[in-house]
């Protein structure tokens, strides 16, 4: 307890690193109380009334977990961050297949100031497509809380929400540029987070009403504690490929003849391959509320089928990704021109032959793993766990809050240890997400 303490005056007495986590918490706080800011003419009773029972169903309440709560609270910041992340994909996605977004990806900070300003243009169009179907979904489940249905009402609604999520996407740019960093994937975990202690206060009254009692809910903490470990496991896990360099000497110096090696990650794809499995779950679902004709197996989030589906989408997605992200044939060629080879393997070919098998091996463990994740909050609800509690056991909750608070605690201990303070840790390095591709191993 003693070094805990000791640790944190270490970080208050960081002037800059306490500068930042004020920044951060200050602008954290601007976003949580925004969540409760409520559109203009809605009846704020009438929607509490019927926001218990929208709740309970499985697809609007991930997205409302998401969001913070503030999608069922019809808030100003309803949609959230959710319209830049999928600006983001888009993006992302016609960087690989379209030679404009390529070309400006390698130019530098030059393109990629070009791409964050597509980006914002393209979440402002994103925002004002999805704000009408919003605005739609809380008037069919809330209909007498709206006291105003006029046009210039729904304009006046629409400029609101893209507004909000505008200024959501400005908060987390502040806190990526003058805060701890991860701005919006940091906004995304304090949304989920904001959840949990409702979901836990819940399932402990669940539990002692007779349900279970007290042992059964310190099996579920253990039990939770043991996934998240996993998720930890399964965001650090790499490969490591040794890369010796040749010795050059020139004059009288020697240079290279170190070993080096490439960390290939066991879900190289991050949370990728579930939000993109997500949206094609959501599509089926989306046709089949406009057609009326029910949703089928794709609004029983905790159904077999759905996660039998959802698993197999994550496990192709996973490969598809992954093969995007990690280039063999580029890798092997860096290696090769800057003199460096894998001992015993041919350099060229049979290099980037040798990185590709190695990748196919590590990612079929790596995307099982990744589903079994993703679907364990319908296990956790089929062995009784309130839905509300099972969204912590897995899914893309989980690893985003992992991810995020890994590398926040990565950026705390980069500043403790270059003031020449002790880590957070008393032994080992704490290791995010964003790891370097090429690690030194001195030999």
């Amino acid at each position: 307890m003693k070094r805990f303490f000791d640790t944190l005056r270490n970080i208050w007495t960081i002037e800059e690193l306490r500068q930042r986590i004020l920044v951060t918490l200050g602008l954290v706080l601007i976003y949580r109380l925004g969540s409760y800011v409520v559109l203009p003419g809605i009846n704020v009773e009438a929607l509490n009334e019927a926001r218990s029972s929208s709740e309970a169903s499985g697809i609007v309440g991930l997205i409302n977990m998401f969001a913070g709560g503030a999608f069922l609270r019809a808030s100003i910041f309803g949609l959230g961050i959710m319209p830049y992340i999928t600006a983001s994909i888009i993006i992302q996605l016609l960087g690989m297949a379209v030679p404009y977004f390529q070309k400006m990806q390698r130019e530098g900070e030059s393109g990629r100031k070009k791409i964050n300003q597509y980006t914002r243009f393209l979440t402002i169009g994103v925002t004002a497509v999805q704000a009408p179907g919003y605005i739609a979904s809380i008037k069919s489940s809330a209909p007498g809380a709206f006291t105003d249905l006029s046009s210039i009402w729904w304009v006046q609604s629409i400029f609101i929400l893209v507004t909000g999520t505008m200024f959501v996407m400005w908060l987390g740019e502040r806190i990526t540029d003058k805060g701890l960093g991860n701005g919006i994937s940091l906004i995304i975990m304090i949304g989920i987070i904001s959840r949990l202690p409702f979901a836990f206060l819940s399932e402990i009254k669940s539990r002692m009403s007779g349900n279970g009692g007290l042992i059964i809910f310190l099996i579920e903490i253990v039990i939770l504690l043991l996934v998240i470990v996993g998720s930890i496991l399964l965001v650090q896990g790499t490969r490591r490929i040794p890369v010796q360099f040749a010795k050059k000497i020139i004059g009288n110096k020697q240079y290279g003849g170190v070993r080096q090696y490439i960390p290939l990650k066991v879900n190289a794809a991050g949370v990728m391959p579930i939000i993109f499995a997500q949206a094609i779950m959501f599509i089926p679902l989306a046709f089949s509320n406009f057609s009326g004709n029910g949703g089928g197996i794709f609004t029983e989030r905790y159904g077999f089928w759905y996660n039998f589906i959802f698993a197999v989408l994550i496990i192709l997605f996973t490969y598809f990704y992954t093969a995007i992200m990690v280039n063999p044939n580029q890798l092997a060629d860096d290696m090769k021109r800057n003199g460096g080879f894998i001992p015993g393997v041919k350099p060229g070919k049979k290099t980037a032959e040798f990185i590709d098998q190695v990748m196919s091996r590590i990612t079929l463990p790596g995307s099982l793993f990744l589903a079994a994740v993703a679907i364990m909050p319908a296990f956790a609800q089929k062995l009784g766990i309130n839905s509300a509690f099972a969204d912590f056991y897995g899914g893309t909750s989980l690893l985003i809050l992992v991810g995020v608070v890994l590398d926040t605690l990565q950026q705390i201990e980069t500043y403790l240890l270059n003031r020449h303070y002790d880590g957070l840790m008393k032994s080992g390095r704490i290791k995010g997400r964003g790891a370097n591709a090429m690690m030194v191993q001195q030999g």
